[in-house]
């Protein structure tokens, strides 16, 4: 005959075993930790001019790049970026 209930110590252990699925499923809310946060800088790249780009200039994929440092446009950006036209001149290795 199996058992219907469990023993008080049965149930703490069942409880911190939900406890640390809980706590290994986190918030859903994604986003760096704090050792992560360090780095983003130097891991993370950013959109720059691969050649002189004049003002009045389309921006394009023959003119643009990504590199390192990420303190500029995220190469996420890259499609919304593409088309737009350049308000300044900007140098080789620029940040855009």
């Amino acid at each position: 005959m199996d058992k219907a209930s469990l023993e008080p110590r049965e149930l703490k252990a069942m409880v911190q075993a939900i406890r640390n699925i809980e706590k290994a499923l986190g918030t859903g809310i994604k986003k760096p930790s704090p050792s992560e946060s360090k780095n983003m800088v130097i891991a993370r790249k950013s959109i720059v001019a691969s050649q002189a780009i004049a003002a009045g200039e389309k921006f394009a994929s023959d003119n643009l790049t990504a590199k390192r440092l990420g303190t500029g446009v995220s190469p996420m950006l890259w499609d919304k970026v593409i088309g737009q036209v350049a308000q300044k001149d900007y140098e080789k290795d620029e940040l855009i």
